[in-house]
């Protein structure tokens, strides 16, 4: 169930009489991660041999090993390696590729990069150069659409990239304004601005990101449309002047400008506004004379009318859910276009199957700002019950270099409800532990009221953050229980796994550490199979009913329900309902360790990556909350501030280079208060 059906060819296809073919037999994807898995999975059903490219950090990665064959492209920096077009021609060469798939982000919507595949021989997967110029820039393709009659949100994206012309069009569109990098995607180089106060700040973090993200600083302003819903149209079209379009996706679920659930097709609009926006997509593609897949964005207001956004001249992340309803493999498709054949079906063949949804799921933590993480995931087990996109494996480290994003879970069902259902019991049943994942925040997501009535805009996480990050603290105590009573059966030793009732511990104290406080459990048996589990004022009878290396049944206060865990020396992680608890067996220590912290003299990094920007010099007086640098990890920026008011006694890093986090950035001498 988790590969769409190969595309069969229509007789109402109008097949040109003379077909310009473009032949190819190997391809070289320009990507890493989960959409090269996606491209190869299809490419060798097609009967298309395959070549990887990696970076160093990249080298043990399921898609450097499923491919046919792999080259290493350079050092872990994606501007080293991801980025790097000469390295990346030079693979195709030396492995014998002849034709590239792009994938998505890093240069897919590089123009430069299209044209040196063609350059060097290679057929590019993807449309022209001409094409991308002409709607991957935003600016560019504003202008392409108001003469053709689009309805565009009103904005400024002249030549003139002054500070000054730039606040003052901002002034003159009205606050809040929105700031958008030209080239690129993914919500990197954009900024909400609310007001004139914030708009200096905002408009360099906004370039400083688009430059590193995509070589290209230049940005465009737009009015801010207030809560709309999020709407795109996927377009397919070939050489021969033929387009159509696969309907709609809502991507209206959004933090920070990056989707976080994309569905399909839109619970928002009426079939008249689909046909309406559908043909207006078509009709722009064919002008332009697009060729491959691609997508037109569009935002809806509160009174149904739609604005012309941005084009993506390439394949989305979220393109499952398409996949899904039409019963297309648009991979497929775009393979089938890029060797010269037409389009195998028309307009009136495309089919709208039932209702799919997907869900990003990524290494992040949605209570300490949505902070990306990385280091080891330990136990990695998706659910068979859904389509799962994804590259990982138990081991397999997530690095800070790139997104954040380590799998895409999708659901199909009859009716919306009915996918949602399936996508919420398929989540939970997920299982990623070692590191910190949007999993329970997803769930929420999906199971609150607003989204379930398919009521959700592009405000949706802003307006019900609380609730999105409220935690069950009834289930977090049960696990608490079943993991203080796992880690003393660790230290009694544990009987075989299939008969539990053998294990007999003596009563018992256990210390454990839980997100920074230090807890205790009283842990007395009450039978041969029941013990009870009594931590401050609260009492659980628990019984542990059977368990393997990794999964424990039990029952608690006469509920049986499964979970699954971890255990790495005195750490301890359970996952349950999409929540993952650690304990910290503290029972042996002498005394209980305090983490430091950091003190507010000290700057410290907030994450690992690179130093992109540093806006202060040792000697310089600082403000409470001033910029002081900025680091760039997993595709996005994070400015740090100043801790406190006083001078820099010491800056100790430099722009571009790899911080860790928690290491020292920047050191100040505090401002003395008045006596009071």
């Amino acid at each position: 169930m988790n590969t769409p059906r190969s595309t069969p060819v229509h007789s109402t296809t109008v097949i040109p009489a003379a077909l310009l073919s473009t032949p190819f037999s190997k391809i070289l994807i320009a990507n890493r991660g989960e959409i090269a898995l996606r491209v190869i999975r299809t490419a060798r059903r097609m009967g298309y041999r395959t070549v990887a490219v990696h970076s160093t950090v990249d080298a043990g990665e399921r898609h450097v090993r499923e491919a046919d064959q792999a080259v290493c492209i350079g050092e872990a920096a994606p501007a080293a390696s991801y980025l790097n077009v000469a390295a990346i021609i030079d693979a195709a060469k030396r492995s014998g590729a002849d034709a590239v798939h792009p994938g998505y982000g890093f240069l897919a919507e590089n123009a430069a990069f299209a044209q040196a595949c063609r350059d060097a021989g290679l057929v590019f997967i993807g449309p022209s150069p001409d094409a991308i110029t002409s709607m991957g820039d935003k600016a560019g393709a504003k202008d392409i659409m108001g003469s053709a009659g689009v309805p565009c949100v009103p904005g400024y994206q002249g030549p003139d990239q002054s500070d000054a012309r730039m606040l003052a069009e901002a002034k003159g569109i009205g606050f809040p304004v929105m700031i958008k990098a030209t080239a690129g995607g993914g919500g990197r180089g954009m900024r909400l601005v609310g007001s004139v106060d914030e708009f200096a700040d905002l408009l360099r973090s906004a370039r400083s990101e688009a430059q590193n993200a995509f070589g290209d600083g230049h940005v465009i302003l737009e009015r801010a449309v207030v809560k709309p819903r999020h709407i795109e149209i996927q377009i397919l079209a070939d050489r021969y002047g033929n387009a159509i379009h696969l309907g709609e996706r809502d991507c209206s679920v959004q933090r920070r400008h990056q989707k976080v659930i994309e569905e399909a097709p839109s619970p928002a609009i009426d079939e008249a506004t689909r046909q309406a926006m559908g043909t207006t997509a078509v009709t722009a593609v064919k002008a332009i004379g697009y060729e491959g897949a691609g997508t037109l964005e569009f935002l809806l207001d509160g009174d149904g009318d739609f604005y012309f956004m941005e084009m993506n001249t390439r394949l989305q992340v979220e393109h499952p859910v398409t996949e899904f309803v039409s019963q297309l493999d648009l991979v497929e498709l775009q393979l089938r276009v890029a060797a010269g054949e037409p389009l195998p079906l028309s307009q009136s063949e495309v089919v709208s199957d039932g209702h799919s949804i997907e869900v990003r799921l990524c290494a992040e933590d949605p209570e300490n700002g949505f902070m990306p993480c990385n280091g080891t995931m330990l136990r990695w087990q998706m659910p068979s019950t859904l389509r799962v996109e994804d590259s990982l494996f138990p081991g397999a480290v997530v690095s800070p270099f790139y997104d954040s994003m380590v799998a895409k879970l999708v659901s199909h069902g009859r009716t919306r409800e009915e996918a949602r259902r399936k996508l919420v019991t398929g989540l939970e049943a997920a299982v990623a532990l070692g590191l910190t994942t949007n999993q329970a925040f997803l769930l929420r997501c999906l199971e609150h009221p607003v989204f379930a009535a398919g009521g959700a805009t592009t405000a949706f996480i802003a307006d019900h953050l609380d609730q999105l990050l409220e935690v069950d603290a009834a289930v977090v105590e049960r696990s608490l229980a079943l993991g203080a009573l796992l880690l003393a059966r660790d230290e009694a030793g544990s009987a075989p796994a299939t008969s539990p009732s053998l294990w007999a511990p003596r009563a018992a104290v256990l210390a454990f550490e839980h997100a920074g406080l230090q807890r205790t459990a009283s842990i007395n048996p009450d039978d041969g199979k029941t013990w009870r589990v009594d931590m401050g004022e609260q009492a659980f009878s628990v019984n542990i009913i059977a368990t393997t290396q990794d999964r424990v049944r039990f029952s608690c206060d006469g509920l049986a329900e499964s979970a699954s865990y971890w255990r790495d020396g005195d750490v301890l992680l359970l996952q349950q309902l999409g929540r993952v608890v650690q304990l910290i067996d503290r029972t042996r220590a002498a005394t209980s360790s305090q983490d430091e912290k950091p003190a507010g003299d000290k700057l410290r990094a907030a994450i690992s990556g690179r130093v992109v920007d540093v806006l202060i010099k040792a000697g310089d007086a600082v403000t409470k909350g001033q910029p002081m640098l900025t680091v760039e990890a997993m595709k996005m920026e994070y400015v740090h501030h100043a801790p406190a008011t006083g001078v820099l006694s010491a800056v100790h890093v430099s722009v571009g280079e790899q911080v860790t986090s928690g290491s020292l950035l920047a050191e100040l001498e505090i401002e003395s208060l008045p006596p009071g």
